[in-house]
């Protein structure tokens, strides 16, 4: 294929990419918004590089309309997201973003699905106290957001703790070497005097360039036979490779990503495809490359169609991996097998390698907080008073105690059960493999309610659940409040998105392991149409089964839903 393929989209650039261009890489005019006392909010412009921050403006929507009322401006405040590489957080780190929640932000952190931290509330004069309490416990909120390299994930795989730690050790120089070089983020936020720029020094971001990329991009790393980060989702997707205890490299995979948008069949959610394998030294090569074709080819025209996935999807996968190829200067080898088998998180106490615990504790929707009976925020407070291991936040939203000593296990046991701490295992199977994207009422594009509601109609879904024999029968159900897919909803079993106040459109047949899409099967329907629907489905599943059959190949075998064998096909 000749280099005529190889074209970016014809189009006027989007909006966006007028803000970064006239940025001065990632500066506009944040320090002066930030230090504006007359709104408690900030343009739409500074917005827009805010992100790359790893902030958002918000408003309280619950208080929209009764503010509109008063005449007074929306309810401003700022979502915070941390890097967090893998997940992995110290003790004392988790008591700094517990102290930070308390002090400034709405005394809750959120566990993304992503694996990291998310503060919300935070007032826009005390961002800067926010960010340099994060930036002085070693962690930090760059590219956490915007359009650059996200959160690498990695499997917290607690039961594999050497394979672990080195997968994370690679997560952490990803995360790092992808990083924006601009020194805005330490200028604005950290009181960086800024350099002067001098001739000699002619571009700030070698590999991203000074409009950055055309939309964010997301990396993640599995290490079978768990599939938790949901590989198949990512941008470039790396599944580790182990033969006799060693880890000798990753399979690549690319043109992954959730997002779609309602009525628009040019967008859908896409899985990541294998296309080779590589050393482990060879990935901050094949992820820079990678990048640089997206830097491109991406569109920067119509941002709904900016992804890596419709970069890949329109050039052609053979087209891609030859480019890759080119600018690698060698070839990949071919992939190795390997085998997924779920993609949820083992609960409860886990015995690693070189004599240390785990105790995986389930977090409902990613939310830690004291509620009137289970004072999970206060617990985990105590616990990380005394733990000399480390916190590891999953990609299902909840959260591994890590690395107990034999010795410490009986207090950290003991504290456990004095705050009720649970790892799940009272809930149902299908409770334990939820997941609810944040939705209303912070999220600017939630439709309908996500983490707020889930959990209550799980309650209802449950009484069917436990009627028909299935409370241990672990079937993934997710909800999103909006398309933009931040709970993976195109990976669920049982999928909802929301498209109006108290309406979703429902969707099944994606894989348990995460390697199928799901299908709609329901459009705009309510909670009364939901449990119609799975009161019908799930008795039918219970008796109709086969043997270790999964509820999402189920329902394709019975012929209730067609299967999706690629994002292209999503909407027929």
């Amino acid at each position: 294929m000749g280099n005529e393929i190889l074209k970016a989209p014809e189009g006027p650039p989007s909006d966006v990419e007028r803000i970064k261009e006239e940025s001065n890489y990632l500066r506009g005019t944040l320090r002066e918004s930030m230090l504006d006392q007359i709104s408690a909010g900030i343009s739409d412009d500074d917005n827009r590089l805010m992100k790359h921050h790893g902030s958002y403006l918000q408003d309280d929507r619950d208080l929209r309309n009764e503010r509109q009322k008063q005449k007074l401006e929306p309810a401003y405040q700022f979502m915070l997201r941390v890097r967090l590489p893998g997940g992995v957080a110290t003790p004392d780190q988790w008591l700094v973003m517990d102290d930070l929640s308390q002090k400034y932000g709405n005394s809750t952190l959120k566990l993304t699905t992503r694996m990291t931290f998310q503060l919300h509330g935070i007032l826009k004069w005390n961002m800067k106290k926010t960010i340099q309490g994060i930036h002085a416990s070693l962690m930090d909120t760059i590219a956490a957001c915007g359009d650059v390299n996200r959160n690498v994930m990695c499997n917290p795989n607690p039961y594999q703790s050497d394979i672990h730690l080195e997968v994370y050790e690679w997560a952490k120089k990803l995360s790092n070497d992808l990083l924006p070089r601009t020194r805005a983020y330490h200028e604005i936020w950290l009181d960086e005097e800024k350099v002067a720029s001098t001739p000699e020094v002619e571009e700030v971001e070698p590999m991203y360039g000074p409009l950055y990329l055309p939309r964010k991009f997301k990396i993640g790393i599995a290490v079978p036979p768990s599939n938790d980060i949901d590989v198949y989702s990512q941008d470039l997707g790396l599944i580790a490779i182990v033969e006799d205890n060693k880890l000798i490299g990753f399979n690549v995979a690319i043109g992954g990503g959730m997002g779609m948008s309602h009525g628009d069949k040019a967008t859908y959610p896409q899985l990541a495809k294998v296309i080779g394998f590589c050393k482990p030294e060879q990935i901050y090569d094949v992820a820079e490359k990678i990048i640089t074709i997206q830097r491109d080819y991406g569109n920067r025209s119509v941002r709904k169609n900016a992804r890596f996935k419709y970069t890949v999807d329109r050039l052609g996968l053979e087209t891609v991996v030859t480019e890759l190829e080119n600018r690698l200067g060698w070839k990949l080898d071919e992939a190795k097998q390997f085998h997924f088998d779920s993609n949820g998180d083992r609960y409860g106490w886990v015995k690693g390698v070189k004599g240390k615990w785990n105790f995986t504790l389930f977090v409902e929707g990613g939310r830690v907080t004291d509620y009137d009976d289970y004072k999970l925020m206060t617990g985990l407070r105590e616990i990380a008073k005394i733990h000399t291991g480390d916190f590891r936040l999953t990609a299902n939203q909840n959260l591994i105690i890590a690395n107990i000593s034999t010795q410490q296990k009986k207090k950290i046991n003991d504290l456990i059960e004095q705050y009720g701490l649970t790892d799940g295992n009272h809930y149902t199977a299908l409770r334990r493999s939820s997941m609810a994207c944040v939705a209303l009422p912070t999220c600017g594009l939630a439709m309908a309610e996500a983490e707020r509601y889930l959990p209550t109609l799980i309650d209802k879904i449950d009484e069917i659940i436990d009627e028909n024999g299935l409370r241990n029968e672990e079937i993934t159900i997710r909800m999103t409040g909006c398309p933009n897919g931040c709970a993976r909803h195109a990976l669920g079993e049982i999928g909802f998105i929301g498209k109006a106040p108290g309406k979703y459109n429902m969707y099944l047949g994606a894989a348990f392991d995460g390697s199928r899409l799901s299908k709609m099967y329901r459009e705009n329907i309510g909670e009364d149409e939901i449990l119609k629907e799975l009161g019908v489905l799930l008795p039918r599943y219970a008796k109709e089964r086969e043997a270790g059959e999964h509820f999402g190949d189920f329902v394709i075998r019975a012929g209730v839903i067609n299967a999706t064998t690629d994002g292209t096909n999503f909407h027929e």
